[in-house]
């Protein structure tokens, strides 16, 4: 089946690509997995007109709406690989389904690498965390926790003493200069020295329990998880850019990518996992590859 875009990944960022390609009248097919990055957070907040929404009833009203126009189509299903090149692109399925495309849009997000702290996982999107914009309002003023992976910590450890009372967990993972601690002082930011053993879930909020048996309760924990992008991302080619969590794909101000015909949009090419980008930068993706279709690569 030809289509003048194939759109891989049908979160906010995808949908939004999605929107103005059917607005435009043009053919386009969303391939998604049904996995959105947020899937774990009961919430979303900070996307206008929509603080506080359950992420889940945001797209399925994105979606109802997309799907009003007759030139799109939607399949659930993964993509297994990507060949040819712009005018003339090959998309196959993993369930053996292909389609052709004059355009690509990337919009697949990214698959989140948590610390293997035990407990951890179990309560990430509920009281652990990686964004204080999206839920560091709702934790209250006190007992606010970092548990540091890398250095990388630093910049929550800064950052949330707006949001609370905040202690930086340095779980032998980075040793603070004299520079560094200094900063902390200046914002409020309490240092624990020492590893953490595990962390356990409260009526409200957690327990972080050190390996030397301190235990400290917390009412929401931030961690800076390391991203990894689908493998289409390196099967295409593109080139990629690093990030503090990771490698994103390299775009320009039109969401396109280093590969003609191929654009990239939501966290896949922002570090900044946000519903608010992701919608912005959608659009923007959405647009420009309209109008190459309208006026060449």
């Amino acid at each position: 089946m030809n289509f003048d875009a194939v759109i891989i990944g049908g979160s906010y960022a995808g949908m939004a690509a999605g929107l103005q390609l059917a607005r435009a009248r043009r053919k386009i097919v969303l391939v998604d997995v049904g996995q959105p990055r947020n899937r774990f957070a009961a919430h979303s907040h900070g996307f206008l007109t929509q603080d506080g929404t359950p992420p889940a009833e945001i797209a399925a009203e994105a979606r109802s709406q997309l799907m009003e126009y007759p030139t799109v189509e939607w399949r659930t299903g993964q993509v297994a690989a990507i060949t040819g090149q712009a005018d003339n692109f090959s998309v196959a399925l993993a369930d053996g389904g292909s389609y052709q495309a004059r355009r690509i849009i990337l919009a697949a997000g990214v698959t989140d690498e948590l610390p293997g702290l035990p407990g951890l996982a179990e309560l990430w999107g509920k009281h652990v965390f990686h964004c204080p914009y999206c839920h560091g309002y709702e934790l209250g003023k006190e007992g606010i926790g970092v548990l540091a992976t890398s250095e990388l910590a630093m910049h929550h450890g800064l950052m949330l003493p707006d949001w609370g009372a905040t202690t930086l967990f340095l779980n032998d993972a980075f040793a603070p200069n004299a520079e560094q601690l200094a900063q902390f002082k200046a914002r409020g930011t309490q240092v624990e020295y020492g590893a953490a053993a595990r962390l356990n879930e409260q009526a409200e909020g957690v327990e972080l329990v050190m390996q030397d048996d301190r235990v400290f309760s917390l009412v929401g924990l931030f961690v800076a998880p390391r991203i990894h992008l689908s493998p289409l991302i390196a099967q295409l080619g593109c080139e990629l850019e690093e990030s503090p969590m990771g490698s994103i794909v390299k775009t320009d101000a039109m969401q396109t990518t280093s590969i003609p015909g191929v654009f990239a949009c939501g966290d896949i090419a922002r570090a900044a996992g946000s519903v608010t980008f992701a919608v912005a930068d959608g659009a923007m993706a959405g647009l420009a590859a309209h109008r190459t279709l309208m006026f060449g690569i």
